[in-house]
This record gives C-alpha cells, structure tokens and sequence, in this order.
C-alpha cells in the first residue's frame, strides 16, 4: 500500500545548434560512469550535457542548461537513426539511414566509420554486459556482431515469401527511432517484434532468440501488436508488449509474454481507443513500468506498477501534443527517469515511494484516477480489495489527508493542473460507505496555479504545496516551468479552500469547493518533502535538497506575510525524501522529532544517524493521539525493532537496540524483545494501528498485508489504559493478546489495585471476564520478571519496583478479596456472580474451600427448603456451583474440606459429583455416620491431620477415651503444651510431662529433657539428660538434690572428667579435678592444655607449689617458640598465595579481552566456560610446599597450637580450577586470628610477664603483629584488585599495604586488642 510521488522534477533547455527551423531532438542515451546525457537532433547534431539533478547549479535559474554540440557530417539525405553509448570503447555507437556505423569518441569528439550495412540501419541495441549488440537492417535482418565488429550471426526479422523484393521493403520501411529488439537481464536471450504477412496486415509475431547460437527459441501467435513498442523486464520474467485493439473497439492493452511465446497475463490502459503507445520501459529495478501514450491532444507520461497480482497506474504526467515527449530510465537509479521533448526541453524526475496508509490507519491507494480508500482501523481488507474508491477527473499526481475530530477531509492534485476537494464522514459511518464508487468533483479555482507537488493539509482550510511553474501559467496540461521570458519559477503556495455549500455529515462530498492562493514564497532551491506540525495549525517543515529543513510560519493578518524561518539545529545530514514529524511531548514539553528517510536507508534525525538499515518506518501512539510513543522501524535485514521515543530523546539508542543489526542471542533469550524477525524477505511497514490495537501493518513484496502485535507495543497500550484508569480496555488487551492478568494488578500496584477493585469490577461488568482474571493471578511481579524487558523504565512505577512479598503479605490473597467484596457490594445477585465469588474463594492460597463449601451448603438449603423462589433464581443451582468448584480445586481436596465441616450428606454429594468410586467413600461415610458425634468429629480430624482439634474432641469424649488422648500426644508430641492445658489433674499432668520427657529425650534434646524430668520430680531420668548433654554443673546439681554419698559423688566427678576431656572441654576437666577430687598436679596439667596460663599459675600459686609454677613456666616458653615458628610459616604462605593470587587475575583479565575482541564472530560465552579456558595458563601449585612440624616435647600441646591460631582452610585449591582465584581469596581471609587464639594469646604474653620472660614476650607479640599485618594487607590488596581491570605491579605491593596498614590507629582497634603496649 504505497503511493508514487514525485520528490522533485528539474529542468533545462538545450540551444539547438541547426538554424533550421524543422530541427528537433530525436535520439538519446546515458553514460552512467561520468553520469552524462547524449541526445542527437534531426540535423545530425550530438548534444552532450551534465545529467540533471537537484543539485545541478542554477538549474531553476536558467532557461538554457551549458551542453556541448557536434556535427556528425553525413552525406546530403543521410541522417542518424539509432545511437548506443558503449561503455567499454567510452564512445557512442550511432546508425545511419544509408547504412553506416559509426564511432563517436565523447572525449575528442572523433567520428570513426567501423562499417556499412545495406538497406540502411534502423536500429541498434546492446545486450545487458556490453559484449555484442544486435542491429536491425532495412531489409528486416538481424545482425549480432561484437565490439570487434565481427558478425556472430545474421537472421531474417520477418517471415518474407520469395517474391517479396527487400529493396522495395528498405526504401518502404518505417525509420524507426526506439529499438525493437529487447535484451533479456542476463543477456542469454533477446526478442522482437516481426510482421507476420501470412495474416492480418496488422498482426505481428513475438520472436524470441537464444544469443549463443542465433537459434530461434520461440514464436507467438500473430497478435495485433501496436508499433514496435517492447521490453524485456531485467528480472526476466515477463516480456511486455502493446496490443491495439481498435478493431474490438477498445483502447490499447499492455500484454505480457513468457519466454516460451505464450501470452501471460495484460491490463487495459484505461484511454481512449484512438490512443496510442509507440515506447515502454522498465526500470532497473523491474518494479515500475512506464509508456508513453499518445492522445489526440496531449501526451502522457504513465508509470505503473504491479502488486497482488493487479497493475496500478500510479502516476501520470501531462505534455503538449507538440511536444512529442519522450524518456529513458536512469540505468543505476531506479526511481530516476528522464524525458526530453523535440524542442530540447530536458526535465530530470526523482520519484520516491510513500506509503498510502495515513495517521489514522486510512489507506488511501492511488490507481490513475481513482482513489481506492480503505479503513484499515475497521477492517483488514487485503488489496486489491477495498472498501469504497473515489475517482477523480483525471489521473492523481499527488494528494493529502487530514484527519481532525468533526470532519475528515482530501485534496488531489491531478494531472490537468485541476485540484478536487472531497469531504469525507467520520470513520465511525464509514460502514455505510462499503462497495460504493463516489465521482468527484474539480473545484473552482479563483486563481490558476498550475499542478502542485508536496501537497500538506496544515488544518481543514489551509493546503500548503509547491507549484513547478510560473504563477497564472498553466492550461490544463502538463507544461515545462518556463514562461514567456524564459524565467524559471518554483513557488510555495498557501491555498485556502472554502466551501458553498453545506456538507451532509455522514455522506462524500466534493461540490461547491474553491481555493485561492493566500501566500506564495519564492524558492531558491528545490523541496523534496513538506511535513506539517500535528499540534501546531497551519505550521510545517519544508525540506530543501540536501536536508535543510526551514520552518513554514503562515500568514498573520495584514502586518506580516507568510515566510521560512532556517531550523539549522534539525538539519539532516542528506536528502531525505521520505520526511514526517512526531510530537513527542511524554519526554519533553511540546518536543518536534522530525524524521527522514534517505535513498540509502539510512534514518535521520536532528544531524545524527538513528539506523544505517532501515527500509521504512512508522510512528505508533498508544493513546491513539497526536502524541507518539514508538518508533516502528523495518531494517534491510528483515528485522522489525520498536523503539521508544524516550530511549531517542535520552540517547541510549546503541545499548539498547545494537545498532539496528541481528546480533547472536545469549542462552538467556535476552534480545528477544529487542527485535522481531520479519518472516518474509523484503516485507515493509505501510501503517500502524494506534491505541488499544496496538499493531502493525506489513506488506510483502508481493502485496499482500499482515498485521502483527508487537508485544512491547501491547504492553505499552495496556499500561497506557491502566494508567488513565480504564480498566475494561486494558483486561480486553489482555484477554486478545494473551498478556499475563498480573499485569493489571503489578502495574497499578496491588495495594492501589486494592483500593480501585471497585472500579475495577463495575467497568468490566463481565463476570465471565472477572472469572477468568481471577483464575490468572499469581503471587508474583511480572513487571519486574516477565515483561521486564519488553517494558521502558518509564512503564514501570516507583512504587512498584521494590515490592517484596512476604510470607505473611499474600497479594493474591489480598486482590480476591477486594473483589469478593467489590462484587457482593456492587453487583447484583445472579448466578454468574455466585460462581465468580466462589471462584475468589478456590484461587486462595490456600484455598478457602471451607467458605465456597459454606455457599455451596446455603444454595443446597434453600433448594431444599422449597421458598422465596424469586432468591432462589439469584443462584446457581447447587450441582452447577459444585462442580465449578471441583473444576477450579482438587477433587480430594474438596472432599476433605467437606468432611471437615462435619457434614455426611455434603461430603457425600461432594464424591458422587466428583465421579469418585462408591467404594472408596462409602464405607468411611457409613462408618462415621454410626459413630458418635465427639468421636466423630474426632475420627475426620485425624484423617484430615488436624489434631489440636482432635486433640480437644477426644479430650472432651471424657475418661473412656483417655488412651487414645494419651497415644494422640504420643504420636503428635506437639499435642503436649496443648494436652497440659487441657488436663487439670495432679497426676495425670505428671504422667504427660515424663512422656514428654521421655520423647525430648530420645529426640536428643537433653537440656529440655532435664527440665521436663525436674518438673515430673524424676530426678534420675533428669540426671541422666543432663550427663547426656555434658551439662557438668546440673548433673553435679541434681546429684547434690538425690543425696549422693561422697564415694558415689567422687567417683561421679572423675566420670564427668574422664568424659570432658575425651570432649576437648579440658577447662571444664580442670575445675572438676580441683574442686572435686582435689587432685592440684592433674588440674594444673589439664589448665596448661587448656591454654588457660593465667589461672593455671594462680592455682600453683595458690597452694605455694614451686614446682608447678615451673611447670606453667616451661609450658608457655616452650608455646611461645611453637606460635612464634607458625606465624612465620603464616606470613611465608600469605606471601604465596598473594602471588599466585596476582598472577591467575592477570591471566584471567587477559583472556577476558581475548574472549571479549572475538565475541562479535564467536557468540556467547559464558564465565564458566572463560574459567575452563583459563587452565591453558596454569602453572603448577603453589601450595605443594610443606609445614613445618611441630616439636616432640608434648603432643598435646603442639596438637592443641595449631588449628586454634588460625580459622581452618576452607578446601582444597586446585591450580588452574575456575575457582582457584576466589579460593586463594577466602585462604587469604581464613588465615586470620579467631578471637579465641587472640585471648590465648593475651592470657601467654601476661603469663610470660609474671615469670619474668619479658623478651620471650616480646618477641612472641612482635611475630603476631607482624602476621596479622601481613594477613590484612594481603586480604585488601585482593580487595582492590578484584574490581580492577588490568593489574599493575608497581600499585598492588604486599609491601605498600603493610605500611598502609601500620599507619593506621592499630592499637586502638578491636582486632589488635591481644596487644600490650607496654611490649613494642
């Protein structure tokens, strides 16, 4: 659904050189490399001139173009009648009438005769790659030679019986000026048109021939071919051909060939039957194809183009009748073409597509004369359908649209210069319109203007265009913009239209329209796009040559006429001839994006490149306003990206979209809403759907529409909606697209969702609706997980980013509740909304089937009670309740908590409608039926696993039931706290607290085992709980409350520490021995293995033992020499693993760079897999060196030394694992002192001082200090080098940090609190 438009059109006379009145121009050609047009006139001159272009110097100044002009000198009567520009010898080929060939240098102007042919030239074609040309001779020969002018092989043209003399045929032959024969693309083939003189004298025969042989390939049916009109599209596909039908009282057809002759399909022109088409071509490109057609008084230029199997007319221009126009493709340029007249008139066309599909999703398709309209918001109508069409006097050059609240509203510029006004209904009436044909009407013109280009509606009364001519010059024809003074003038014209007489609403319109210039402004230099301001009346962007855009200020009152104002800082950096305007105002007040598209995809804003790919573009709004959201791009590589507008307006369009290229996906699918892939090549955006649609319309190169749904378009239109409120509109989306239904609670934020449940339900109204989003929400933010990446950071509250759900803050819970009490407070009883409350209640988490059973029980009732009918009908019955609830829950789960209110005949109704097996319920319902009511209840609590409730049934059964409230307890120990307050009984309360004793106890938990004992008054189970946990001082306790004796009691004591010791606990040990068995040499002992010297010198003191003093004194000097030897040894091994430490980050950092320079050809790569790759580098370990052993002089205390000095290693290190360089971190911090070492060794140095050792001291804290500063300078110089990126020797020296470290406050910090100051 594209429209051809014309960008710009430029203009130049050549200056004759012949003083012949008669002469005209009658041949051309085009040297693409130097970009140059050759044209030769009918008195053998060869014109050589610049090609045109908008940025040819002067070219809507001058009336002549500067063009160089030679004379070919021929014999008197001789004249050129074909000419070939031949790239390879940079010189023009030309034929005569009398049969010359000649070579004409561009360079020096040299005329070389390469040969003569009899019976004349008529006509020269070169083949696709330059290498051999074919030549037509008067007698109706073809000769294919090569550029060494050697004839391949000669064939006779026509069909010619034997008596047919082919010198009368060549003084009779029409002198033809457009090449009859037609090369395939590839040049394997070429065909033409010859007379069939066995038929009708009219009919002509299509011959096809293969180049490598000459060999006549295929034949067609004579058929009334028109001229000598043929072309072979450079695709290949078709060949095209012109039939005259003037017999069958038709106009003429453009008729399609295959290769093999047969006729392929072909279209009418639409003229009249006396029309005529003597010359057609197809670009370069095969998409377009244009013919001159020659009427009785005027000539036409029409350019067609085929798409959903039909050809539409989508451009015409208009010459004079004398002007005998005529026109050559660019070779390279597919939407350049270049006419030319007799009288040297040259004028250079750029044509530039533009989809037809407008701002509000109204497809306008240009087809000749009519307008073929197609609401795409109402209906998806596949071309070449269409709702209605609108068909105008003439052929349509240009149009626009303006789409306002009250009345929509066309204007086209047709190719007579005429300009038709037409007055369409609202969209909503459109309905009405379907399968009607409207004619339009021309309006009246106060003034003419000529036809106009770049029409823009800047409002309902205002049209804004440039006019290619002189003001008051034109005549209903298309004429070249010169005047009678030879003065070119380009205007831009302010046109307002009015209308007489009054509009019908609701009908087409196009009478009583007229228009008068308000404004014209001169241009100096050409516009290639007009852009109106959405916001802004009768403001616009005009977009000179090159992409200076200057801003249109319209006309105010009778002080300041219309003029432009230059917008530098909107320039784009080329010509942009696909140009529109979005109001971005969401991100910025009022901010204009003007974007435009170049010939070379690349998409342009505001001096900068968005995307170097872009094939076309669109803007979408999700509000359906003038306000545009997103930016909907399809690249080159068939990828299609939504782009915010807020991500152009903040720059962050590079890390975001990858510059609009196909990037390899991470395992993690994380581009996946980065891009869509396009599914078929080629495919283009022609229009949007805004609003709650949220899509986007795509054509296929072969013209049928798809409509896609972006997700993150989807999302933003629901978000949209949330956030004004509407919520129907956003659960519709949601429903349609298949969004998640958290989504309408996570974006407003479920404590606001909450408080708006209200709203919520009254706008949606459906409780089908509401049922389904009830059965949808999950516990869950998808914002923040599922569609986090599909969402802008602006789509996402504040409020909402954090939420956290906790155990006890459900948020499905909390939502179905405000929709219970929404729909019970405002919406009336009905049976849709019973079912919807139960729904609220089975979605619980957990669910509350108990209440849904509740309601399912009350509807059962008063089906049963047989009253107030009218009630009645507001519920559903009780089967249809019961089984949406079976639906929505757990079939066994329903059954459950049907026993669980105590109710047989619920329960049962509850199986028999769940199509459970009858032997399966019946015999437990029976059972229970016959039972008790207490025992019961009892019975169900069990099976359902709610013993307090039991627990308190059984209880209440009375003293006959005791064993089972007693074996209850037994089996359920969490039953005890419970069965203690039920019972009220001395004895039985003791019996429960031994049976809970005995459980804690055989669960290992002593310490509470002996408490319950006490409590019970056995103290011997209490004895043996408290000996069981090593509580030392309670079994002494309790031995003390049963009266030991003082054997039994000294024999107890050495028990307790035998097994203390065997535990480690040797302080424990020691306090027994000496308080207990009096036993002061043992008790010593155990307090030096226990590293506790302080107490261990003040008990030798304390009973004045000398030579226990020098036992203490010998112990802690030979512990000073043990430690001082470990933190050396700590300080050697810190230093190691700082070094591996440096070197594996080093070697990690440079395979990251490695692996990060690669990533672009290689795709993903994760860290583990960098990790692996890191063994390559490995050396060996650094951790195979040995420990030093300790001494032999006590076992046990070099035993207890180490391991107590230091946290113990955390692992093993594997050299080159992937975890070795977190390893050697947490090595590195496991080395320091625990706060137990560190009292230790405060309690050593103190002792060392008492005994006098002060320089064994000193050293001793000397060698610790140095350690720990060590380990502390090793552990933040990793923390330091972690997050660095390249590792610096110079900087990370275990040196420097140690120094670092001193010079902070040490001894005042808790980690140096071991230290003596008064030890330096």
């Amino acid at each position: 659904m594209n429209n051809l438009k014309i960008s710009w059109e430029v203009a130049a006379r050549l200056q004759l050189q012949s003083e012949s009145v008669e002469d005209f121009l009658r041949l051309s050609a085009i040297d693409v490399e130097r970009d140059l047009l050759f044209f030769v006139s009918s008195s053998n001159f060869i014109y050589t001139m610049q090609n045109l272009s908008s940025q040819t110097e002067g070219a809507w100044s001058k009336t002549s173009s500067p063009a160089s002009a030679h004379l070919i000198d021929l014999e008197a009567g001789d004249y050129i009648t074909c000419l070939e520009y031949v790239m390879e010898k940079e010189a023009l080929l030309l034929g005569t009438s009398y049969g010359l060939l000649l070579l004409f240098s561009v360079d020096d102007n040299a005329t070389e005769i390469v040969g003569r042919v009899e019976g004349g030239v008529r006509c020269i074609s070169l083949s696709p790659d330059g290498d051999l040309f074919g030549m037509v001779t008067g007698f109706q020969q073809i000769l294919v030679m090569n550029l060494d002018w050697d004839l391949l092989y000669e064939m006779a043209l026509d069909d010619l019986s034997e008596d047919i003399d082919v010198h009368e045929l060549a003084s009779s032959a029409e002198v033809l000026f457009h090449n009859p024969i037609s090369w395939r693309g590839d040049g394997k083939f070429f065909a033409a048109l010859s007379k069939a003189h066995d038929s009708f004298p009219s009919n002509k025969k299509l011959k096809i021939w293969e180049r490598d042989s000459g060999a006549l390939h295929a034949v067609s049916e004579p058929r009334p071919f028109m001229g000598s009109a043929l072309d072979w599209i450079q695709s290949g596909g078709k060949i095209a051909a012109v039939y005259d039908r003037i017999e069958e009282n038709k106009c003429p057809s453009i008729v399609f060939f295959e290769r093999n002759g047969l006729e392929r399909s072909s279209f009418s022109i639409n003229e009249g039957i006396e029309a005529t088409i003597d010359f057609l071509r197809f670009n370069c490109n095969s998409d377009l194809l244009a013919a001159i057609v020659r009427n009785e008084t005027y000539d036409t230029l029409k350019i067609w183009v085929f798409s959903n199997n039909q050809w539409y007319l989508k451009q015409e221009i208009r010459y004079s009748r004398n002007d005998k126009v005529n026109f050559m493709w660019d070779p390279t340029k597919p939407l350049r073409l270049i006419c030319w007249t007799l009288n040297g008139q040259i004028i250079s066309y750029k044509f530039v597509w533009v989809t037809a599909v407008r701002d509000d999703s109204t497809a306008f398709v240009i087809d000749g004369s009519k307008i073929l309209v197609t609401p795409l918001a109402l209906s998806l109508i596949p071309p070449p359908m269409y709702c209605f069409s609108l068909e105008f006097p003439s052929a349509i050059r240009d149009m626009t649209y303006c789409s306002k609240v009250s009345q929509n509203r066309l204007v086209a510029s047709l190719s007579d210069g005429g300009l038709s006004i037409v007055q369409l209904p609202l969209l909503e009436q459109w309905d009405e319109l379907e399968g009607n044909h409207f004619k339009v009407e021309a309006s009246y013109f106060g003034t003419e203007f000529g036809s106009l280009l770049h029409l823009s509606l800047l409002d309902s009364h205002v049209l804004l265009g440039v006019s290619y001519f002189r003001f008051g010059d034109s005549d209903g024809t298309k004429r070249t913009p010169f005047d009678k003074d030879g003065s070119l003038g380009y205007y831009l014209m302010e046109i307002e239209i009015s209308c007489s007489e009054d509009q019908i609403p609701s009908s087409v319109t196009s009478s009583g329209w007229q228009s008068e210039i308000s404004s014209q402004i001169y241009l100096e230099g050409v516009v290639i796009g007009i852009a109106p301001v959405p916001s802004r009346k009768s403001l616009a962007f005009v977009q000179f040559d090159g992409g200076k855009l200057s801003e249109y200020i319209p006309k105010a009152g009778t002080n300041r006429g219309a003029s432009l104002r230059k917008c530098d800082n909107k320039n784009f950096l080329f010509s942009c001839p696909q140009m529109d305007i979005a109001q971005v105002g969401d991100f910025t007040p009022d901010k204009l994006l003007l974007l435009g598209l170049d010939d070379n995809g690349s998409l342009h804003t505001e001096g900068r490149i968005l995307c170097k790919n872009c094939r076309s573009f669109s803007f979408y709004s999700n509000s359906g306003d003038s306000t545009m959201t997103h930016l909907v791009i399809a690249t080159k590589h068939d990828l299609l990206f939504i782009v915010d507008f807020g991500d152009i307006v903040r720059g962050e369009l590079e890390q975001k979209y990858e510059n609009f290229m196909p990037i390899v996906k991470s395992r993690k699918s994380e581009t996946e809403s980065i891009y869509i892939n396009i599914w078929e090549r080629g495919a283009q955006v022609v229009g949007v759907l805004h609003g709650d649609e949220s899509a986007i319309i795509l054509q296929t190169p072969r013209g049928n529409l798809e409509c896609v749904y972006p997700r993150k378009l989807v999302l933003a239109s629901i978000v949209n909606s949330l956030d004004k409120g509407h919520f129907r509109d956003a659960l519709l989306m949601v429903r349609r697209h298949r969004i998640d239904f958290n989504i309408i609670v996570d974006r407003c934020g479920w404590q606001t969702f909450v408080q708006s449940a209200a709203d919520f339900v009254r706008q949606v109204r459906n409780l089908s609706y509401i049922t389904e989003f009830v059965c949808g929400l999950k516990n869950i933010n998808i914002m923040e997980t599922l569609y986090k990446n599909h969402l802008s950071a602006h789509h996402i509250k504040e409020e909402c980013k954090d939420v956290k759900v906790s155990n006890g803050d459900n948020i499905v819970n909390s939502v179905l509740m405000a929709i219970h009490k929404a729909l019970e407070e405002h919406i009336e009883d009905s049976p849709s909304r019973e079912i919807c409350i139960l729904t609220t209640l089975a979605k619980n988490d957990p669910p509350a089937l108990e209440q849904a059973l509740e309601r399912v029980k009350f509807i059962r009732e008063m089906e049963l009670s047989g009253t107030d009918d009218s009630k009645r009908t507001s519920y559903p019955s009780s089967e249809e309740a019961l089984k949406h609830l079976l639906w929505l829950s757990d079939i066994e789960a329903v059954f459950e908590a049907a026993l669980g209110l105590y109710d047989l005949n619920l329960a049962a109704i509850v199986a028999l409608n769940s199509q459970k097996d009858p032997k399966e319920f019946l015999p437990l319902l029976e059972e229970l039926e016959n039972m008790p009511m207490l025992l019961m209840k009892y019975k169900i609590d069990l099976k359902l696993r709610r013993y307090e409730s039991a627990l308190r049934h059984i209880f209440s059964a009375g003293d006959p039931y005791y064993n089972n409230f007693t074996d209850l307890m037994i089996n359920v120990p969490e039953l005890y706290p419970l069965g203690l307050q039920l019972i009220d009984q001395p004895h039985k309360k003791r019996q429960i607290l031994e049976a809970w004793g005995d459980h804690l106890f055989s669960s290992k938990c002593f310490e509470d085992a002996a408490t319950t004992y006490l409590c019970s008054f056995h103290l011997e189970k209490a004895l043996k709980a408290y000996r069981a946990c090593g509580n030392w001082r309670g079994v002494l306790t309790v031995a003390g409350l049963i009266k030991l004796g003082k054997d039994e009691l000294l024999h107890l004591a050495r028990e307790l520490c035998e097994e203390l010791q065997a535990l480690g606990k040797l302080g424990d040990a020691a306090k027994i021995v000496l308080d207990y068995c009096g036993d002061i040499n043992n008790g010593i002992s155990l307090l030096v293995q226990a590293r506790e010297w302080e107490e261990a010198l003040r008990i030798a003191f304390l009973h004045q033992r000398g030579d226990l003093v020098s036992v203490v004194k010998s112990s802690s000097l030979e512990c000073s020499s043990l430690l001082i030897g470990e933190y050396n040894e700590g300080m050697e091994k810190a230093g190691k693993y700082l070094t591996r430490y440096l070197a594996v980050r080093q070697r990690r950092l440079l395979l990251a760079a490695t692996i990060q320079s690669d990533e672009r050809s290689v795709g993903y790569l994760d860290d583990e897999t960098g990790s692996q790759a890191s063994t390559t580098f490995s050396e060996l370990s650094a951790y195979t060196t040995g420990t030093k052993k300790g001494s032999a002089a006590s076992t046990s205390l070099s035993m207890s030394a180490r391991g107590r000095g230091r946290q113990r290693n955390r692992g093993k290190i594997r050299a080159g694992s992937p975890s070795e360089e977190m390893a050697l971190v947490e090595h590195l911090k496991g080395m320091s002192l625990t706060e137990g070492a560190k009292c230790e060794l405060k309690s050593l140095l103190t002792c060392l001082v008492m005994l006098g050792e002060e320089e064994t001291a000193r050293k001793l804290q000397r060698s610790a200090e140095k350690f720990q500063v060590a380990q502390i300078a090793a552990v933040k110089l990793t923390e330091d080098a972690m997050p660095s990126d390249k590792v610096d020797e110079d900087v990370f020296l275990l040196e420097r940090y140690i120094q670092n470290v001193r010079k902070e406050p040490l001894h005042n910090s808790e980690a140096f609190s071991w230290m003596s100051k008064v030890l330096p």
